[in-house]
Formats: structure tokens, C-alpha cells, sequence
């Protein structure tokens, strides 16, 4: 799967296709990668069990977006701005921010803000909750929104937390990481970060302070708690995972030449090895990409996201059968990846075989609605063998994934007039063709 960013519109329906939340038309997107994602579950799962709940359902996701926060507005998913991961120093920082907003779910902070955001289950349902990550990222400064008031207030009803819920979320924390086994005083070096923000005007403040009211009081208290529990041994693995998460994020999205600066700063052979291939690559070196990728390859043999890696550099200089080898070997090694499946449907498009991609998409589909590329891919191949009312459905919940609820109607409706009538698909149809038509009734 190529790291890629997924932009959202400016509106996208809530989850009960009752709500409407205006953004910014610049508003932030959010980074998917398979390595990336891999890499902050390997980190967040010991907090996440720790907690009461399922790493296999509560994701971690990146925000495109370089100010510092974090945040949770759903059950399901914590975000966290790529602005605050490369901030942070350490892996037990990262667990600490994490653990936090884990406690905010387990605590049932989010169920009582649920009543704005029903919990439905359609594309435009998920829409939503990026929609308010975005929402989160703009600042609240665009022009107001529909049924929740202002863009503003749909932040404060939906992402602000009160101080009791923040020492709540606090002290559960703290227990969380101790369970876990990671050092809790990773959770209060992050909050040091924000330190005397407060005295900023609003316009300087980090989005973390926003949403998470914070004051001397409430960081004496954590680094009471903190004492309480005492330190614990350094994790090698979260170290690692870390260190390859910020590696490659920054090599993402800082200059090349900085990346290449830089490159052996991770202290991890195999990670510098993947910064110098991906810089490389953004400067369309491609010998250079390859042969950067293959060293490290050749230390992690069994590592999936190498491969992947490699079948992004392969793909994106129009190798497409190499490429859909390397996808190949990835999906092999872990063959329930949504993105790594992902990206090998999209190899197998671009080789001529969409009937061959077709169930690789779906099941890509089945594990994680979330990724538009996907949807998109997945539409071509329906389209290609000719599927045409499944590929009318399928673009109809990509658009509405983006917000973009107009169009999202024009392919529901075709999509409805060509499935069987009740099938599940015809179902999904439906379920965006209401969206958009409350959506238009919303905007007249």
C-alpha cells in the first residue's frame, strides 16, 4: 500500500445521515500506510488490553496535520496529528498520549457524545468521524455548520473534556501504562509539552490544549500518581516501532535531502535503510530507491511492509509486474492487512488483471471501509468486469466518504435502479441515497 493522504471535503453526513458538520475546504486528511499503521498498534495494543478493549477494533490513525493533538470522537478509532508524533521523544510518550485517550472511551467520555453522532454503520457514517478529525485540525476557524450550530461548537460538543474527565482520564491512564508494562512517566514528559499554554491567547495554543483542558493543577496531580506507581524497564520493541513510525513519517513528509541527513538518527540499521528508499524515490531515483529498500529487505526478510514498500516504488515507476510481485510476497507474509491487500488489488489493476484484483479489493473492503483509494480501485474493477451496479455503489460510498454528498446521490440512485432490490449492497445504496437526500434538504 502506498502511504497516501486521504483529503476530505467539506461536509460529510453523520453516522446517523442526520447531521451535516462544515470544515474548512483545506481541512486536514488523514495518512494511511500499512507499516504506519502496523507500527502504532504494535505500540498502542498492551496500553489498548490494558484498558478493556480490542486492539483488532480500536484503530490508531494519523492526521494529516502538523499541529499538536489527539483526540477521540467514536468508539472505534484514536487520532493522532503527525504533528505530535514527530514531536514526541519516545515511544512511552506516544503510549502515554494514547492511554489517555483510550481512558476517555473506557471511561465513557465518548458514549454521552454519541447522542449527536448516532452509531450507524454506512460509509457516510464513517465519513463523519473524520469529518470532526479534520474539523479538529482546522481550528475551528471556518464559517459556521449545519444542525450542530458552528463549526466551533461542533468541536467543543464533540472533542472538548471537561477537567474532571481529564483527571479521570488521567489516573486511568497511568494504570493502563503500568499494566502494560510501559513507564508512566512517558504520559507526564507529554504533558510538559503543553505546559503553560494556557496563558497563550487561543490563536497560539496548541489544538491539544483546546480539547483537553490543562493547568498546574492537574499536571501536580499526575506526577503524583506517576510517583505512586513508580518506573518501569524500557520496551525494546515499542522502542523500535517508534523509531520506525517517526522514520518514516518524516521521510514522508520532510524534504528529501533533510531524510537523507538524517537517515541513520533512528539508530535502527533496517529503518534508515527504509528512509534513504523512500527519499530516494520522492527525488525518482529509482536504482538508488531499489537498492536502499533490498538491503533492508535482506535483514528483515519476513517483514511484509519492506515488500510493500518496495511494491510502491515498483508500482509508481510503472514496473507493474514487478510490482505486483512485491505485493504479492507482502500479502503472503500477512495476508489479512486491509492496506497491504489493498495495494496489491491496485498492482493487479494497473497488470491487466482486474478479475484477479476483484477479490483481493473486496476483502480489502470487508476489513477497512476507510480507505478511499480502495474504493476506488475497487469501482475499476467492478466496472471492468462488468459489475456495473456494484461499481455505481461502490463510488457512491467513496464520494460519500469525501463528503462530496451530491455526487454520492447520483451514483446511489444508479446503483439502487441496477441491484437486486433488498440485496446488501442495494441496502448500502440506499443508505447514501437518503444521506444525500437529507443533505440536500439541509442545504436549501
Amino acid at each position: 500500500m502506498s502511504f497516501h493522504r486521504i483529503p476530505l471535503a467539506r461536509s460529510i453526513p453523520a453516522l446517523a445521515l442526520s447531521l451535516l458538520v462544515a470544515l474548512p475546504t483545506n481541512a486536514a486528511g488523514l495518512l494511511r500506510d500499512a507499516d504506519m499503521e502496523y507500527a502504532l498498534k504494535q505500540i498502542s495494543a498492551p496500553i489498548l488490553r490494558a484498558a478493556g478493549l480490542n486492539p483488532n477494533r480500536v484503530k490508531v490513525l494519523v492526521v494529516d496535520e502538523g499541529s499538536l493533538n489527539a483526540f477521540v470522537v467514536s468508539n472505534d478509532a484514536i487520532f493522532v496529528h503527525r504533528g505530535l508524533i514527530t514531536k514526541l521523544g519516545d515511544a512511552t510518550q506516544l503510549q502515554g498520549v494514547i492511554a489517555h485517550e483510550a481512558a476517555h472511551i473506557a471511561n465513557g467520555h465518548i458514549a454521552r457524545r454519541m447522542n449527536n453522532i448516532a452509531n450507524a454503520r454506512t460509509l457516510a457514517g464513517l465519513g463523519a468521524a473524520i469529518a470532526v478529525a479534520a474539523a479538529a485540525a482546522g481550528g475551528g476557524q471556518a464559517a459556521g455548520g449545519i444542525a450542530l450550530g458552528t463549526q466551533s461548537s461542533v468541536q467543543r460538543a464533540l472533542l472538548g473534556h471537561t477537567r474532571a474527565e481529564e483527571a479521570s482520564a488521567d489516573q486511568s491512564a497511568v494504570r493502563y501504562m503500568k499494566a502494560a508494562g510501559a513507564n508512566p512517566s512517558g504520559m507526564l514528559d507529554t504533558l510538559k509539552i503543553f505546559e503553560g499554554q494556557e496563558a497563550l491567547s487561543a490563536a497560539r495554543q496548541d489544538p491539544y490544549t483546546r480539547s483537553h483542558p490543562l493547568s498546574r493543577d492537574r499536571i501536580r496531580a499526575l506526577r503524583g500518581i506517576v510517583a505512586s506507581y513508580g518506573e518501569s524497564a524500557p520496551d525494546p520493541a515499542a522502542r523500535y516501532w517508534f523509531s520506525r513510525l517517526r522514520g518514516k513519517l518524516s521521510a514522508y513528509t520532510r524534504a528529501p535531502g533533510w531524510t537523507l541527513r538524517r537517515a541513520g538518527d533512528s539508530g535502527y540499521r533496517d529503518v534508515a535503510l527504509l528512509r534513504q528508499a523512500v527519499a530516494h524515490h520522492r527525488n525518482s531515483r529509482t536504482k538508488k530507491a531499489l537498492a536502499a529498500i533490498d538491503q533492508a529487505i535482506a535483514l528483515r526478510p519476513t517483514d511484509p511492509f519492506l515488500h510493500d514498500q518496495r511494491g510502491q516504488i515498483l508500482l509508481e515507476t510503472r514496473n507493474f509486474a514487478a510490482a505486483q510481485n512485491a505485493y504479492g510476497r507482502a500479502v503472503k507474509l500477512s495476508p489479512n492487512d486491509p492496506l497491504l491487500l489493498s495495494g496489491y488489488g491496485r498492482a493487479l489493476l494497473a497488470s491487466g488483471s482486474p478479475a484477479k484484483a476483484l477479490p483481493v479489493l473486496e476483502k480489502s473492503r470487508w476489513q477497512d471501509a476507510r480507505d478511499g483509494i480502495m474504493l476506488r480501485d475497487l469501482a475499476t474493477a467492478y466496472a471492468k468486469t462488468g459489475q456495473t451496479g456494484m461499481a455505481a455503489v461502490t463510488t457512491a460510498e467513496r464520494y460519500a466518504l469525501r463528503g462530496r454528498l451530491k455526487d454520492a446521490g447520483i451514483h446511489a440512485k444508479r446503483a439502487v435502479d441496477l441491484l437486486p432490490r433488498g440485496s446488501g449492497p442495494w441496502s448500502r445504496a440506499q443508505d447514501v441515497l437518503i444521506a444525500s437526500e437529507r443533505a440536500a434538504k439541509k442545504r436549501k
